[in-house]
């Protein structure tokens, strides 16, 4: 604007002293700034004649770790040449999407893809093209916008637990068995043939017929016990920035848990003690995945309320059979009472108590400039009490727990 207002207040005064004057070499001048304006006008306003301009995104979910990918294609159907064109995409992603400087000539078609990293997760917004034209002395510029926005969902990454195994409920059909089953459930494996004391309705007859024998068929037993997982979100518990701090640590290791029950066809329930309670009843299947993928993705550790008071309100949903999961920062013991009275219930108990000291130290290295080395951890003295008090309560409960260490693969930490 600054830039165009001298301009301006420059023509005025060429024009009054090319008049005044009379000066040929001024009037030479005020032709040729003419021709320069105008030509600089008319090629700016051709700039986007003719133009037809997409984008596509790859995909509209992803998770922690996975590249964006947006495809751009940009084809020029007249027959003058583009000669400056730039092309980006306004987006509220922690990485931006790399915008373009390209030249099209007449007829010409230019496509690229871009690739964004996804570095954190959430709900972000990637805005309609923007393509931006003008002449080269920067007097006049030309814009337009094409398509839509959309919304971008971006999950938890996701950790392999090869070996993390559930403690099973006291109920059968609550884990899956390597030997066979006399009772009946929906898993039939395999058949064989018929022998003395095989029950008339596990016959299968179209087997029969085929082998020209009876055959009977096996069982495995049905995986039906539920987890429900409470992911402590308070924030006066919480340590450390960025992924490696206790809440992304937190919530990485509840949405790595979730994927491995839903993939042993166990019913999965969550609750969420941020500033609202969140709350998802157990279900099965990909739809259940997608829901706490979601509620996971938009989650935050802004709760108030300490985790005693969540497991007393939300401990009371679960039913025998069930496997309570317990994802906390907290290094105090006032949760584990309401613990206590689960197994007489006939509920299985497993604790993840993620490190806060560690999520600290993960934090400071990860901004460290580099060729300073890392920082090594000191615990305060009370905070090493506090670790060991509260793993000894665990203990003296019979509580299965974990200690969850940030920069460390959870796979790893949750194969014992």
């Amino acid at each position: 604007m600054i830039r165009r207002i001298e301009f301006l207040v420059l023509a005025i005064v060429l024009v009054v002293a090319a008049f005044s004057t009379g000066q040929p070499f001024l009037f030479y001048l005020l032709y040729l700034a003419m021709l320069v304006v105008g030509g600089s006008y008319v090629l700016t306003r051709l700039g986007l004649a003719d133009l037809e301009a997409g984008y596509a995104v790859g995909q509209l979910q992803g998770h922690v770790g996975e590249q964006l990918r947006v495809t751009y294609t940009l084809r020029n159907a007249g027959r003058l040449p583009k000669a400056w064109l730039e092309v980006h995409n306004p987006t509220s992603l922690p990485v931006a999407i790399p915008g373009r400087a390209i030249t099209l000539g007449p007829r010409g078609e230019r496509s690229w893809i871009a690739k964004v990293p996804l570095t954190r997760r959430g709900h972000f917004r990637i805005e309609p093209l923007q393509v931006r034209t003008g002449d080269p002395f920067g007097f006049f510029e030309a814009s337009a916008t094409v398509g839509q926005a959309v919304t971008l969902i971006v999950y938890p990454r996701i950790e392999a637990l090869p070996m993390w195994r559930l403690p099973s409920a006291n109920l059968e059909g609550s884990h899956s068995a390597r030997e066979r089953t006399l009772q009946t459930s929906p898993l039939a494996t395999t058949v064989r043939p018929y022998a003395p004391g095989d029950s008339m309705n596990r016959i299968h007859w179209k087997s029969t017929a085929r082998h020209g024998e009876i055959q009977v068929k096996e069982f495995d037993l049905e995986q039906t016990a539920d987890v429900w997982i409470f992911l402590d979100l308070e924030r006066r518990v919480q340590a450390g920035t960025g992924e490696e701090s206790t809440t992304e640590v937190a919530i990485r290791a509840a949405a790595s848990i979730v994927d491995r029950s839903l993939t042993e066809n166990r019913a999965v329930g969550l609750t969420a003690f941020g500033h609202r309670m969140s709350v998802l009843p157990a279900d099965r299947g990909g739809r259940q995945h997608l829901k706490i993928m979601q509620t996971l993705a938009a989650v935050d550790a802004d709760g108030s309320a300490p985790l005693v008071e969540g497991l007393v309100t939300g401990l009371g949903r679960l039913r025998r059979g069930m496997t309570a999961v317990i994802v906390t920062a907290s290094s105090e013991r006032d949760w584990i009472r309401p613990l206590a009275s689960l197994r007489s219930r006939g509920v299985a108990c497993v604790v993840l108590l993620v490190d806060a000291d560690s999520a600290r130290v993960a934090s400071d290295n990860r901004y460290r400039a580099p060729g300073h080395g890392d920082v090594v951890a000191v615990a305060a003295p009370a905070a090493v009490a506090e670790s060991k008090a509260l793993r000894y309560a665990l203990a003296e409960h019979d509580l299965k727990a974990y200690r969850v260490v940030a920069g460390i693969p959870l796979g790893e930490q949750l194969a014992g």
